[in-house]
């Protein structure tokens, strides 16, 4: 069983409890940031930073570095791939009741502009509240330092009880 089936398969939303403990500490964030990275570990590779979650909202940072980039010197496709799936992810997971799960099932990407610098996504809408077999559509856009929208995303979820 993978350490994310274990954390997450509990009778509570180990999402919202971690982030609610330890973003208010010095370093929580972060921290934070790297237990997600060690829960889904090509999620981590990219080591985006939360900056806030709450019910029906998530913003995450991806910092430009060599790591990321692609032959053009801009931030890789599947890097903004990546982030727009953690972004929605974590949105999506904080706002769940505690005997829901979820999926992503498809993924539509559009680039905008190439992206460079650091990139801020975030998702606001308003998650569902039930725990229901269902079909919810998270938007994610990406915008870097200017403001400019680089990456919209459109994460394209399953959702429905824990087993």
């Amino acid at each position: 069983m993978a350490l994310a089936d274990k954390l997450l398969g509990g009778n509570s939303n180990l999402i919202r409890d971690t982030w609610d403990r330890l973003a208010p500490l010095p370093g929580g964030k972060r921290a934070f940031s790297r237990l997600v990275g060690l829960m889904a570990p090509y999620t981590g590779s990219v080591r985006a930073q939360v900056i806030e979650l709450r019910r029906d909202y998530a913003k995450v940072e991806l910092h430009d570095r060599w790591r990321v980039r692609n032959h053009l010197t801009s931030v890789h496709a599947i890097a903004l791939a990546n982030l727009a799936e953690m972004t929605g992810n974590l949105a999506l997971a904080y706002s769940l009741p505690d005997d829901a799960r979820f999926i992503v099932a498809g993924m539509e990407l559009e680039y905008v502009k190439k992206a460079r610098g650091t990139i801020s996504a975030q998702t606001e809408f308003e998650m569902p509240r039930g725990a229901e077999r269902r079909e919810v559509l998270v938007p994610v856009v990406m915008r870097d330092r200017e403001g400019d929208v680089v990456t919209r995303a459109t994460l394209r979820t399953l959702v429905g009880p824990k087993k």
